[in-house]
């Protein structure tokens, strides 16, 4: 790649001797520049309702400051950016905003774009403005700033926000170039700006001068303009800070890249910019606006455009507002229409057919063409590529045409990339040639949307990774600044216990851990054939169960000597029969003496007595005592016959069960015994009312005591 000094020293040799360089291919088409280049660039009458859209550039939209009822004067901002690629539009005249709604656009889909409706007062009254005479009390800062407020673009095609292009090549700029070639067909917009407007357009250069401060700055005019460039020479006439080179008239000359090739004859490298070889390039109708928005304080709201073609019989230039629906400007030029033949944006070779005539002027409007049958004909059907290499014979890139036209038609974006298809400049020029009538151009297009498409997915695909590395990143920082505070905290509280205990807890359970795994373990022996040898296992399983055997039989004596004294009641009782006997015993003994004493008994005696006198009371109080008695007398004797020892059973554990159910049977008994004394205590003295409430008492107590008992 070439270092701008390089560029310097071939624009001062071109400067010096006019020598100049060629580009490869290119292409002379018919010019047809006159029929709208002999008359002066006319005002025509403004229209009931502009149409302006809220993007009219390289870039994004900016924010809306206005809604619908407002009043806007001519210059008022409707949109605000907070960068150079968000470009602001202004009101093209004075009125209300009826509607901010979508609307036609000036595009080859005719799809509709956000747009904001202006209903004129017929007033055009503009904004506050403050002109000057002298830019150079602004600094550069100032004036990049301006540029970018009052929305200013590049008005050559690309519309680049030029206040971007200015603050990159702020102190990089080695040469500044002008652009005048205008090198398709039918357009003249610009070669009228230099006719008629050169002192503003030479005082536009010297603002962009003193914001880039160049080393040498060249105004290219292509030689097919010689009114244009007479008249440029004229107003430089002793100025040697500029100079004007006339070039030869080839399409597309006009090319950023094509351009200086052929002033300098170095090739911008693929994927650079101009800049990167201390180049800057600017518009004819760009410069003009820088000069109108500095010194008279006018955003950009206007711009020339070329009417052309055999449909208009009034050709020319005229200024036309943006926002203009195309099809008023049409017909006050006399336009013939005919839905034979459509109308064409832009010339005819980067150019395309308008799918509606309401669609608005907007910054990247230069030239509209209403062609008759002698300018125009249908397009020939599509046939097959014959590889004549037309295409890329004349490709001023050099690419292969042919190669990409497969690639783009099997979408085959990998090949694509690879043959460079981004380098293409869509000059039209592949189609132009090709003998197969293949509109190429229309499918580079298409394959470079695609793409475009793709790219933009995967940017936004690597941005969420990014932004969830990130999240996680994050979380995973606060979770580690977490941990440490948790573990300073525990740390500090060890210490406290530590000096207040004379040990750390922590570090003595580490050790008691640390001692145990010293701990010898037990080996695991082999014997001669391969298998383990358990037999130390097995000899302390025995050692715990004998020991355990032992405390057993410790427990067993103790019971004997306990039961001893029986041993001479029944000698020859076995053990089980004696376990059952016993138990037997104890329960029908449970079972009779609640039964009969709690239940049956304690009913009698509790039974009614409101009618019963003090005597009929204790007698039947004597009465269910005796009985009581009697019913636990028999219990016991039943128990005792059900468990006394036979021949057969173990006299010593009989002699055990037979003493203990005796003993429970006799406490059972007393327990009811003395129950029911308390419920049938003499009652001589109380009369009918509190015997009713004392058995009522006993009732109650005896019907307790027998739930519990079960």
């Amino acid at each position: 790649m070439s270092n701008p000094n390089e560029v310097l020293t071939r624009i001062r040799l071109n400067k010096e001797t006019g020598k100049l360089w060629q580009f490869p291919g290119g292409i002379h088409p018919l010019e047809n520049k006159k029929q709208s280049s002999q008359k002066p660039i006319r005002t025509l009458n403004l229209p009931k309702y502009f149409y302006v859209p809220v993007v009219q550039h390289s870039g994004w939209a900016g924010d809306l400051i206005v809604k619908e009822g407002d009043y806007v004067f001519k210059g008022q901002a409707l949109t605000q950016g907070d960068h150079y690629r968000q470009l602001p539009v202004h009101a093209p005249t004075s009125g209300r905003v009826v509607a901010i709604a979508p609307h036609v656009a000036s595009h080859a889909s005719g799809l509709p774009e956000m747009t904001v409706v202006i209903e004129t007062d017929g007033k055009d009254e503009w904004i506050e403005r403050k002109p000057i005479d002298d830019f150079l009390q602004m600094g550069s800062e100032e004036i990049i700033e301006k540029v970018y407020r009052y929305g200013i673009a590049g008005l050559g095609g690309a519309v680049f926000p030029t206040a971007s292009k200015l603050s990159l090549a702020d102190k990089r700029c080695k040469l500044l170039i002008i652009n005048g070639a205008e090198c398709e067909p039918y357009i003249t917009c610009d070669d009228r700006l230099m006719q008629e407007r050169t002192n503003e357009l030479v005082e536009g250069i010297r603002i962009l001068r003193y914001v880039l401060r160049p080393e040498e700055v060249v105004i290219a005019i292509e030689d097919n303009k010689p009114s244009a460039i007479k008249a440029v020479k004229k107003a430089l006439k002793g100025a040697n800070d500029m100079f004007v080179r006339e070039i030869p008239t080839k399409y597309p000359s006009g090319a950023s890249d094509q351009l200086v090739q052929v002033l300098t004859g170095l090739e911008i490298p693929q994927g650079k910019r101009t800049i990167e070889m201390g180049i800057v390039m600017h518009n004819i109708g760009t410069v003009y606006a820088v000069k109108r928005a500095i010194m008279d304080d006018e955003p950009l709201i206007e711009r020339v455009v070329t009417l052309t073609g055999d449909k208009i019989r009034n050709k020319g230039n005229v200024w036309a507002r943006l926002g203009t629906p195309i099809i008023h400007l049409l017909e006050q030029v006399d336009y013939q229409a005919d839905a034979r033949f459509p109308v064409f944006l832009g010339g005819p070779m980067t150019g395309f057919i308008l799918p509606s005539l309401q669609s608005p002027i907007t910054k990247t409007a230069n030239c509209i063409i209403a062609p008759d049958h002698f300018e125009y004909a249908p397009p020939e059907p599509e046939r097959s590529c014959i590889r004549c290499s037309s295409c890329s014979d004349a490709c001023p890139v050099g690419l292969l045409p042919q190669q990409l036209y497969w690639f783009a038609r099997s979408e085959d974006h990998e090949k694509s990339n690879e043959y460079h298809l981004e380098a293409c400049i869509e000059c039209g020029i592949c189609a132009y040639v090709c003998p197969s009538y293949i509109p190429l151009i229309q499918y580079f297009r298409q394959e470079k949307a695609k793409i475009a498409e793709i790219e933009e997915k995967t940017k936004k695909s690597e941005e969420a990774k990014e932004r969830f590395e990130a999240r996680e990143a994050r979380l995973q920082k606060e979770k580690e600044a977490r941990t440490a505070r948790i573990n300073q905290a525990a740390e500090k509280r060890r210490e406290e216990i530590a000096q207040n205990q004379g040990e750390d807890p922590v570090a003595a359970a580490l050790a008691r851990i640390k001692a145990k795994k010293a701990e010898p373990t037990s080996e695991v022996h082999v014997k001669a054939n391969g298998e383990p040898d358990n037999s130390d296992l097995m000899a302390q399983r025995k050692a715990r169960r004998l020991a355990k055997q032992g405390e057993t039989t410790q427990a067993v004596e103790k019971v004997e000597e306990t039961a001893k004294p029986a041993e001479n009641l029944s000698e020859n009782l076995d053990t089980k029969k004696a376990a059952v006997a016993a138990a037997l015993a104890r329960a029908r003994a449970k079972k009779e003496a609640q039964q009969a004493q709690a239940v049956e008994k304690t009913e009698e005696a509790t039974k009614p007595t409101e009618e019963l006198d003090s005597r009929k009371a204790a007698i039947a109080a004597a009465l269910a005592r005796a009985k009581a008695k009697k019913d636990a007398q028999q219990a016991i004797e039943k128990s005792e016959e059900v468990a006394k020892p036979t021949e057969e059973l173990d006299p010593r554990k009989a002699a055990i069960a037979v003493a203990i159910a005796r003993a429970k049977v006799k406490k059972e008994a007393q327990q009811a015994v003395e129950k029911i004394e308390e419920v049938a205590k003499p009652m001589e003295e109380l009369d009918p009312r509190k015997a009713a409430v004392a058995a009522a008492i006993a009732r109650a107590k005896a019907k307790k005591s027998s739930s519990t008992t079960e």
